[in-house]
């Protein structure tokens, strides 16, 4: 048994530091109490989801790797960035809300005076190995010590591509707050985030920051980072609300029917950030696709003249069989179908959701090969847009008057778990 021990040690010496920790003592307990975990792992909201690629391995390997597909799940030319986006974020946002998309599900928001900064990914691949593992397909923005003080770094979910080491190691040095999901604080403090920074909650939990009120919501998808995968941290979506506004991030799900209650619960909210890529067949229930996204989107506003939604989990990594557009164009075609507005940013682009117009042109047709038969037209859709933006807006202003006389080594298998995690 001696040599046994040893031997655990020694491999447990060799797992990189990127695989975090696992829950312990009191974090234990306390995941072991929450009505959610049950049978020694998280349950989900709808029933088991299945997260591992269903079906034949063979049939989703040969899709993956598919000589005329494969070239179009990355961008053919340089992404075009926002230019000015440290210039922009030196001005405080007019309407009081402010978004900056900074690629994948990363998005500063600056809300009623506070910075709340959702999923930093800074870092060039999001794997525990800096050589292998999906690697970005556009720089991000700007440098995150260019970013200026956040108040709270909110975190969806143990995933690469949605908490990465080196971005964490880097907020640790500042005074930032941390909002995760339970079980998540013990990544962050073997990190080096000191526990008095963390405020880990289960779902409908909520934690005060400022004037903000930080609550974590349900979502429909998994955990894991290591070579095992224990179900001992949980995934959510995030409401955050401020004296004026309030936003959704929905942060990695498969589409549920819970989304109403979220929106029943919180809603409606200035703006909506979506997850809408990296999507397939071969894992349904853990990823939406840009119809489900939409249609959780309406779901949570309860109309589709509410605040826009902002597509999210798309661009920047290569993380599924489907096209590297396909997201982009989906959400606009689902936004035309159901008459609702959305916001389509340059990665790094800052808008103003509550503004009379957002920005809402197709920008990566230019950078994307072109399906056969050319690309739909998508004026009408900015036309859109900019009409519904305007009769919110004038809607609003009639309540408030009547108020005073509303790859292998790039990405194989599943998405989330390349490797291990």
């Amino acid at each position: 048994m001696a040599g046994f021990r040893s031997l655990s040690s020694g491999l447990s010496a060799l797992q990189p530091a990127a695989f975090g920790a696992d829950p312990s003592g009191e974090r234990l307990a306390r995941i072991r109490r929450s009505p959610h975990f049950k049978d020694g792992v998280f349950q989900n909201p709808g029933g088991v989801a299945r997260t591992r690629p269903s079906g034949s391995m063979l049939d989703f390997a040969k899709l993956f790797f598919d000589k005329d597909e494969r070239p179009r799940r990355a961008p053919q030319g340089t992404v075009p960035l926002h230019a000015t986006t440290l210039a922009d974020l030196a001005r405080p946002p007019a309407t009081g809300l402010r978004l900056t998309w900074m690629g994948h599900s990363s998005v500063l928001a600056e809300i009623d005076g506070r910075r709340v900064l959702f999923d930093p990914v800074w870092g060039e691949r999001c794997s525990p190995f800096p050589f292998a593992g999906p690697k970005r397909l556009h720089p991000v923005p700007l440098p995150l010590a260019a970013l200026g003080p956040v108040d709270v770094v909110v975190i969806s979910h143990d995933h690469y591509d949605h908490l990465d080491m080196p971005t964490i190691k880097a907020l640790a040095g500042t005074d930032t707050l941390f909002a995760v999901p339970l079980g998540v604080g013990a990544h962050l403090e073997h990190w080096g985030v000191s526990a008095g920074r963390l405020r880990e909650l289960d779902w409908h939990e909520s934690t005060k920051v400022g004037a903000l009120t930080l609550t974590a919501t349900p979502a429909r998808h998994f955990c894991g980072r290591g070579l095992r995968n224990t179900q001992h941290t949980l995934w959510a979506s995030w409401v955050v609300a401020g004296e004026e506004h309030r936003v959704y991030h929905s942060g990695d799900t498969g589409y549920f029917e819970g989304f109403k209650d979220i929106g029943a619960d919180h809603g409606p909210f200035d703006a909506t950030m979506i997850q809408i890529g990296a999507y397939s067949e071969f894992w349904p229930d853990i990823h939406m696709t840009p119809e489900e996204g939409m249609r959780a989107h309406l779901d949570l506003q309860g109309e589709p003249s509410a605040g826009p939604m902002l597509p999210i989990h798309w661009a920047t990594f290569n993380l599924a069989p489907h096209p590297w557009a396909e997201p982009g164009e989906g959400t606009m075609a689902a936004a035309r179908a159901a008459g609702a507005r959305i916001a389509l940013p340059r990665p790094g682009e800052p808008f103003e959701p509550t503004a009379e117009t957002v920005p809402c042109e197709p920008w990566w047709r230019g950078v994307a090969r072109a399906p056969a038969g050319g690309w739909p037209a998508a004026e009408a859709l900015a036309e859109g847009a900019i009409k519904t933006a305007a009769d919110a807006a004038a809607r609003g202003q009639s309540d408030t008057a009547g108020d005073t006389a509303e790859d292998t080594a790039e990405g194989t298998g599943d998405p989330e778990t390349v490797p291990a995690g």
